[in-house]
């Protein structure tokens, strides 16, 4: 007993500080909304643009939504966490996608891992519902919504979930190396500070960035929007 609660206070006390470990760990640290939107379109060119060693081209079609999340830390040391800043985009009821939110991933595991390293991160969204409640506050991956490893490039395993059954599927790059990958339990939430200064104002909500085509947005925002719609169709 007294081990497991030694363990879930380690593990927040590497969610608290986990933002630290990137200066610590001597890794670049995005600052600039503008600049997380860049990487983000870069992050999708890379892991959408190679469907046959990527994500499949049948999952991003039905895609409801896609969350990009660039360089995650994860820090371990027995216990694990994980931290990262990306983007929300979901698809309209005619196909475009709209003008991102900024959101915020926070997660811990337990088990024998011990280092930092940084990992990009996709989240596929086959369910419109799952993003609508990611909107209202904090979204927690495996109890709000139904979460599973990606299946890779255009066929599957045996053991995949061939008909993409899950509401949300997971994917990950670090060092070159590409998988799907479990976040279960690790949680998103909109960083409502971001979209402020992103689109300067403090009156668009979140279901405006969401909802609507005609907000004034930066040229970047444009850009990600145009790179989706050519991978996601």
């Amino acid at each position: 007993m007294k081990k497991t609660l030694y363990a879930v206070l380690l593990a927040v006390c590497l969610l608290v500080y986990i933002p630290r470990a990137i200066k610590a760990s001597g890794l670049p640290e995005k600052n600039s909304e503008v600049e997380k939107v860049q990487d983000a379109i870069l992050v999708c060119q890379d892991l959408m643009g190679h469907p046959e060693e990527g994500i499949p081209k049948a999952l991003l079609r039905n895609a409801q939504a896609i969350a990009i999340i660039p360089g995650v830390l994860k820090a371990a040391y027995i216990v694990g966490g994980q931290h990262g800043k990306g983007v929300l985009v979901v698809r309209h009821e005619n196909g475009t996608w709209s003008y991102p939110v900024f959101v915020t991933l926070t997660g811990g595991s337990i088990g024998f891992q011990v280092g930092v390293e940084k990992a990009d991160i996709i989240l596929v969204f086959k369910d419109k519902k799952s993003v609508r409640t990611i909107a209202k506050g904090k979204f927690t991956l495996g109890a709000d919504a139904s979460i599973a490893a990606g299946p890779v490039g255009a066929g599957t395993s045996a053991s995949t979930d061939i008909k993409f059954e899950a509401e949300v599927y997971s994917y990950s790059k670090a060092k070159g190396f590409f998988a799907g990958v479990s976040i279960k339990g690790a949680s998103l939430s909109i960083n409502k500070d971001a979209d402020a200064k992103f689109y300067r104002s403090f009156d668009l909500t979140t279901e405006d960035i969401l909802d609507k085509t005609d907000i004034e947005a930066p040229q970047v925002a444009k850009e990600l929007r145009e790179t989706i719609t050519k991978y996601a169709k």
